[in-house]
């Protein structure tokens, strides 16, 4: 390692994604759980929207900017998961593209700012997964979870609804699209609080829903499941939901937020 430290500059995100007027005030009521008095060490996993990727990625940059302050990248923990063999590098220009981690960056520094000096990240952009391999990442990752001076942050939207995203699923029972598109969203959020990553993989099989981050959850689900084997209690609770605006006819469009927060006991 050399002593030039790469800096990942941030980009315009909003011009990608909803933008935080849209999911701003969902995500701060999971921030609103971390407890910066123990948290050291904080792992953000995001799915990759710009590139195709089959396994996950780490970053070449050794530190994040944020409007507050720059984020370290824990270059140990790092060098332990290189070891594994089952890391991509992502370009530079690939980390400043991805919305799906750069999103949860000054939320980390602002819970984080009063111990600052003391806090690293451990950015890992998650690709198109198979069932195996979410397995594999989550048995790797599982090892770091069991330490309670880890915090994980799992970026992912809910359901995005409309032709524009050629996803327009319409349970008539339930009323209004946008009644639909809740119904849909939370009987997924109540599979993801049972904490059972098989149940989760058969309801996107059976209902194809749009949750750009499926895969970094699987993950986390799987590194529950390893833990549970140890007799490691957890549970996992939402918290809030939101949709960028209400559907009522087939040329409307939105994207679905929720928050949740993990406890390991």
């Amino acid at each position: 390692m050399s002593n030039r430290t790469v800096c990942r500059e941030a980009s315009h995100a909003g011009s990608w994604h909803a933008g935080y007027s849209y999911c701003g005030a969902c995500a701060a009521h999971a921030y609103k759980q971390i407890d910066p008095s123990v948290t050291r060490r904080v792992f953000i996993l995001g799915p990759s929207h710009h590139v195709p990727l089959s396994r996950c990625a780490l970053s070449s940059a050794e530190v994040y900017k944020t409007p507050l302050y720059d984020l370290r990248i824990d270059q140990n923990v790092y060098a332990d998961l290189w070891k594994t063999g089952m890391f991509e590098r992502m370009s530079l220009q690939t980390d400043e593209e991805e919305h799906s981690i750069e999103m949860h960056l000054p939320y980390t520094a602002k819970a984080m700012e009063s111990h600052k000096d003391e806090l690293s990240i451990v950015p890992v952009l998650v690709g198109a997964l198979s069932e195996s391999k979410e397995q594999d990442y989550g048995k790797l990752l599982s090892r770091y979870l069991a330490d309670p001076s880890n915090l994980f942050i799992i970026s992912s939207d809910f359901c995005h609804w409309g032709q524009r995203f050629r996803y327009t699923y319409y349970d008539e029972a339930q009323g209004e699209i946008h009644r639909s598109i809740e119904h849909l969203d939370k009987m997924g959020m109540g599979i993801i609080e049972t904490l059972d990553p098989m149940s989760f993989t058969n309801y996107l099989k059976k209902y194809h829903n749009t949750i750009c981050g499926r895969h970094p959850i699987g993950v986390l689900l799987n590194a529950v499941s390893e833990l549970r084997k140890s007799g490691t209690e957890m549970n996992f609770s939402f918290l809030n939901y939101a949709q960028s605006s209400q559907c009522r006819n087939w040329q409307d469009s939105s994207v679905s937020y929720a928050a949740g927060a993990l406890i390991v006991h």
